[in-house]
């Protein structure tokens, strides 16, 4: 593989509190991992693009399509986890952790990531962030993320953050969970134990700023929101229905 080898990865748990069997949830007429999947694809910086899962089933659809899986332990406690435990016999330099829970995802915000990462190889980590509205300013369940004058993360938080206190209004930014690491530092957060601040907001983020890993904070215009409940589903479906006419496989193609 080329030297700046850039792989893009995909966590696909088949369960989910809210949702069983999400990977495998159609979505005009496919799975949505296929449509997660297919959107990475077009990101040109990305050598290959694989889907990581613990159940057969993800496995078997992900084949079904044309799609690369690998199989990783039902043990591995989160996606960094999973992707951590592929990644050490992958040949790459960097990765970048797509969730598989996206089938509307940008495939011009995971060239940026990727892109970030080629052009600049002193990057230990990469993400993403959008300007935040007022109502994902108050919703915890949106993370906020606050960076410095160099472009780098100075804290994520659940919470209202810069807090507004005066009328001069700092950059108020809504965090894109896209991540692109370096291998070794994918490996080394991976293998330290979760932090206080994480565990306090429950952001796996956190543990790379509480061990002094700088994150690169890229912004985009807006990003689609993921899917988690038979509401989000929905409101899925009818985007990518509207969006283009099926191809002859009975496939409708959203427009990137």
């Amino acid at each position: 593989m080329p030297a700046d080898c850039i792989l893009g990865a995909i966590p696909a748990r088949y369960a989910s509190v809210r949702l069983p069997g999400k990977p495998l949830r159609p979505l005009a007429g496919r799975p949505m991992i296929e449509h997660v999947y297919r959107r990475c694809q077009q990101a040109p910086s990305l050598a290959r693009v694989v889907v990581l899962t613990d159940d057969e089933r993800v496995a078997e659809a992900v084949a079904g399509f044309g799609g690369e899986c690998e199989m990783t332990p039902a043990e591995c406690a989160s996606g960094t986890d999973r992707i951590a435990h592929a990644a050490r016999s992958w040949d790459a330099t960097a990765i970048v952790n797509i969730q598989g829970d996206e089938p509307l995802i940008d495939p011009g915000a995971v060239e940026k990531v990727a892109r970030h990462l080629r052009e600049h190889p002193d990057e230990a980590m990469v993400t993403l962030a959008s300007p935040a509205s007022d109502r994902d300013f108050a919703d915890p369940n949106v993370v906020k993320v606050v960076r410095g004058r160099g472009g780098h993360a100075l804290y994520f938080s659940r919470a209202g953050i810069p807090h507004p206190r005066r009328e001069e209004a700092a950059e108020r930014l809504a965090h894109v969970g896209i991540y692109g690491y370096r291998k070794d530092v994918l490996l080394r957060l991976a293998g330290l134990e979760p932090t206080p601040l994480e565990r306090s907001e429950a952001l796996e983020q956190l543990r790379a700023l509480e061990h002094g890993i700088p994150i690169r904070v890229l912004e985009i215009d807006s990003a689609e929101p993921g899917v988690d409940t038979p509401e989000d589903l929905a409101r899925a479906e009818a985007r990518i229905m509207a969006s283009a006419p099926p191809d002859r496989a009975g496939f409708h193609r959203p427009k990137p």
